[in-house]
């Protein structure tokens, strides 16, 4: 039997029977990419952003419980006038609308923006720039600084719910926001924000979508079992990824890029070789799997979310069955577990030490897209911790520099050959 994982917190979402602006529908949860930040949507238009150190300060001084009271009397608000720019504080934001994603973006100064002859800026992004992006239910994008609290810019395009977002991991701001209006959009935030490209092919819903390590490739997942890859310096599509049965809602990729994992309604996790296209790994979580018909129909295991450890060697998914589930990638079953009723985001933190996830309450008889949740609260789970072997390092060091086609000619074993390719 599979361990059980370790709490290690929970924030609560404050009650507010008064306050319209909060209904409770935790959709999202995000970590800043240098750890100093943790946000969720802990309500209808709100969004709050707790500096993570003091979180686990609070988690071992106070225990799991009452954490949002003694959050809330301990980080105060940050006055955009104190000077201490750097400091981290709370804010809590009104994004004016229901909040369905959130992404954290970090510039770097000497990288230059796509865009040809700009002149002039509105925003100068500076080496210690910490932007925050929400999506809201409306199509807009909204861009926050996250030392300020104050709203920088307010993306216009979409003509649907912006379902995810994320952030290039090369700090050179270019964000990518997926949307129901079956559409992909590219912004150049050091460009203003501007536009930069739309990509098209899916033809139903966009459900998620995920940078590769090198920001080279973007993954993108979506309703009608898609799974598609798109070459982000021609802006176009690689290939389809075929092999789920139902609608595909998350992916992520593996810190070295090797690997990307998918999970759908299907009650699958799938992790991939992105560059053959090839299955290397199935995680189920329903047992006996279903057959294809019965996994493209509804069923009480749809997976909700996954995510990858910085580790390279663990996966958390996040399903219908009341049960957060941690895999490694070499093991056919999960090597720890633990409950939460209603679960449909998660991620781990920066450092891979904890999984967060938002829990959401699902009314009878509704679509699945459409909850209410519970309490508008964030939990926290230790994450198996082991040292990794020098093989696995040297793998991922590997794997960094050189897509699958370069490893397979290398003279070199085939076992090793195996071994650098996931495939043993």
């Amino acid at each position: 039997l599979p361990a059980r994982s370790r709490t290690v917190g929970e924030l609560l979402a404050p009650t507010s029977p008064f306050d319209k602006k909060c209904g409770r529908e935790n959709w999202t949860v995000a970590f800043a990419p240098d750890g100093s930040y943790f946000a969720w949507s802990q309500g209808h238009r709100i969004v709050k952003l707790v500096p993570w150190s003091q979180c686990l300060n609070n988690f071992l001084l106070h225990g799991t419980k009452n954490v949002a009271n003694s959050i809330s009397t301990r980080l105060p608000r940050q006055n955009s006038d104190s000077g201490q720019k750097n400091k981290p504080c709370e804010h809590i934001i009104d994004c004016g609308d229901i909040v369905w994603s959130l992404a954290f973006g970090s510039s770097v100064p000497e990288k230059q923006s796509r865009c040809v002859n700009i002149e002039w800026h509105r925003f100068k992004f500076g080496q210690d720039q910490l932007l925050l992006a929400t999506g809201l239910n409306n199509g807009r994008i909204k861009i926050w600084d996250v030392y300020t609290g104050k709203l920088l810019l307010n993306l216009m395009d979409h003509t649907e719910v912006v379902r995810d977002l994320t952030f290039a991991p090369d700090g050179s701001l270019i964000l990518v926001s997926a949307s129901r209006d079956k559409t992909l959009r590219v912004w150049d935030l050091k460009d203003d924000g501007n536009m930069m490209k739309v990509l098209r092919g899916h033809q139903n819903w966009v459900y998620g979508c995920a940078f590769s390590p090198d920001s080279s490739i973007l993954c993108s997942v979506g309703a009608s079992k898609a799974v598609f890859l798109w070459d982000m310096d021609k802006y176009s599509m690689i290939r389809k990824l075929e092999g789920h049965h139902n609608d595909v809602v998350a992916c992520e990729f593996s810190p070295d890029g090797a690997l990307l994992a998918t999970a759908s309604y299907d009650t699958r996790v799938y992790v991939w070789d992105p560059y053959i296209g090839v299955i290397l790994m199935d995680f189920g979580h329903l047992f006996p799997p279903p057959t294809p018909i019965f996994a493209g129909g509804a069923n009480d295991r749809w997976v909700r979310s996954v995510s990858f450890s910085h580790d390279g060697l663990h996966i958390a998914s996040l399903a219908d069955d009341k049960m957060v589930r941690f895999w490694r990638i070499d093991e056919e079953y999960p090597v720890q577990v633990a409950p939460l009723n209603n679960g449909l985001c998660c991620t781990f933190s920066t450092d891979g030490s904890v999984l967060a996830a938002g829990q959401v309450y699902t009314f009878p008889s509704t679509p699945p897209e459409i909850f209410k949740t519970q309490d508008g609260s964030v939990y926290f789970w230790a994450t198996p911790r082991q040292v990794s072997s020098l093989q696995h390092l040297c793998r991922m060091a590997i794997r960094r520099v050189m897509p699958t086609s370069q490893v397979k000619n290398l003279p070199i074993p085939s076992k090793v050959v195996e071994f650098l390719c996931y495939q043993i």
